[in-house]
């Protein structure tokens, strides 16, 4: 038998770079091949990613907890749950991360470069989150 430790997660809080609101704790499930980066999150409750969007596109697949995610042209966000798979296409600004009241665990499967926007209000998660728990 040989197990591969994953990296030590220390969360992103307040660290320079970081491209999330809240605690997080992002780490590379596999190394970028072919412009293809496979990442996995464990977000805490009401942690969030920047406003992104992807050259050619991300898959999300969310393996626990419950979660919230936002395009631009959407007027509110949509629930996630364990189990659920997102297409993003190419060019389509969004955030996704945890619901206020709940953790969540992602796999992102990221195509082609990253775009990075601004953080999401605080206080529009907040009034957001609180609409959409269910």
């Amino acid at each position: 038998m040989r197990i591969i430790n994953g990296p030590v997660q220390d969360g992103t809080a307040g660290k320079a770079g970081s491209r999330f609101s809240g605690i997080a704790y992002p780490y590379l499930t596999m190394v970028a091949t072919d412009g293809v980066t496979i990442n996995t999150v464990n977000f805490t409750p009401g942690a969030r990613t920047y406003w992104h969007d992807h050259e050619n596109g991300q898959i999300l697949q969310v393996l626990a907890g419950r979660g919230l995610i936002q395009t631009a042209d959407d007027d509110a966000p949509r629930v996630l749950n364990a189990g659920d798979t997102v297409w993003c296409p190419p060019g389509e600004r969004h955030w996704h991360g945890a619901a206020a009241d709940s953790f969540m665990t992602h796999t992102a499967i990221s195509l082609g470069a990253t775009h990075w926007a601004g953080p999401v209000d605080d206080a529009d998660y907040n009034e957001i989150a609180e609409l959409r728990k269910e």
